[in-house]
């Protein structure tokens, strides 16, 4: 039996609960002789900050890849290097175009994602493919594997997936995705793609990093706006009815027309653009052109109306006053005066001798006094 031991980023006191070892190494017969050799098994080599950097700017894929890794990391030490590296190849951003893509589920956001990826890379753009997957409760990873969803792109060397976890320390989707992109246009990437699962609290994050922002749906049996939130439908810039192939072609067409019908009523979800509705095959890959000339109208619409230009600057600084929130809210919680005073006071609460407006004044002044 291999001898093992666990990482050395396990807890102390994990116990046999814990499933990830590692092997000491791989033992062999030499067939000339009777000895046993050992081979150990290799570490990646430890990169320092220009490691990285210059790794990025190459677009050496494997010290990119590391990059992110390093990005999507809670540790502080790793959060403080990733912020060197993003100010170090910051001048190297900006020059992509960043679409959100989000939809009902089974609407075949990932088949549309790999069809529209691949005309990309056809058209000789690089294309990298940011996909927030729900998180799951107990081990905070990733649940879905959109690599295995997009095979076909996933084996082009024009092209980067990376399925991130929704969940996390210090900023989540808001942080880890916004610095991912940036280092993707450091890399080169031309078009980000941003995909969300399901509609949710995370579409209105995508929104808030993307230039433009895409609505995925399906046609259904005639009730084509229930079960859609009205909130995402206020923030797209285009919807797209996919499935439009076969006996579907007639019910993607009058769904796409009925949507069109109730964006009438809506307000604009940018100034000086008109959101319209849709429809492409992503299976059969038609459609697919007419989206991306939607797009690159939209650029060039707002480009020149300085539309595009205050968006990102507006997404700066939500994304400044968003990150001092969550650093001003971490920073509270993990105040010595405030973990002592909270298990008693939630104790009061629980009892009735307190009632919870009376426990905040006395949490602040246990801060203030800390």
């Amino acid at each position: 039996m291999k001898e093992t031991k666990k990482p050395e980023w396990a807890p102390k006191d994990s116990g046999s609960e814990f499933a990830s070892t590692i092997s000491a190494g791989i033992e062999k017969t030499d067939k000339h002789t009777t000895n046993k050799t050992h081979t150990p098994i290799q570490k990646a080599k430890k990169l320092d900050i220009d490691d990285y950097v210059d790794g990025i700017l190459t677009h050496n894929r494997t010290i990119f890849a590391r990059a992110i890794t390093l990005v999507e990391s809670n540790s502080m030490q790793h959060i403080e290097m990733a912020q060197e590296i993003i100010k170090r190849v910051l001048p190297h951003t900006g020059k992509s175009i960043r679409i959100g893509i989000t939809g009902v589920p089974g609407a075949g956001k990932s088949t549309f994602i790999e069809s529209f990826g691949l005309y990309l890379i056809s058209l000789g753009f690089k294309v990298a493919v940011l996909a927030i997957d729900p998180s799951s409760t107990i081990s905070k990873g990733s649940i879905l594997g959109d690599k295995t969803r997009m095979e076909e792109l996933s084996k082009s060397e024009d092209s980067f997936i990376r399925p991130s976890p929704s969940s996390g320390a210090l900023g989540g989707v808001n942080r880890k995705t916004r610095e991912t992109i940036l280092l993707c246009e450091a890399a080169g990437y031309d078009v980000i793609l941003v995909e969300t699962v399901g509609v949710g609290q995370n579409e209105i994050s995508v929104r808030s990093m993307v230039d433009f922002f895409l609505l995925v749906l399906i046609s259904g049996a005639g009730d084509e706006l229930q079960g859609i939130k009205k909130g995402v439908i206020e923030i797209a810039d285009a919807i797209l009815v996919n499935k439009a192939d076969g006996d579907n072609i007639i019910k993607a067409k009058a769904a796409a027309a009925e949507y069109n019908m109730a964006l009438h009523y809506l307000a604009e979800s940018t100034t000086g653009w008109k959101t319209n509705a849709f429809t492409c095959s992503a299976k059969e890959k038609t459609g697919i052109d007419n989206i991306w000339n939607v797009i690159k109208k939209f650029e060039s619409i707002t480009q020149e109306s300085g539309v595009f230009t205050e968006r990102r600057q507006n997404q700066m600084i939500e994304w400044l006053h968003f990150m001092l929130e969550e650093y001003i809210i971490n920073e509270f919680f993990n105040n010595k005066a405030v973990k002592d005073s909270l298990p008693t006071i939630t104790r009061e609460i629980l009892s009735g001798k307190l009632p919870p407006t009376a426990a905040v004044n006395l949490v602040l002044d246990a801060y203030k006094k800390g």
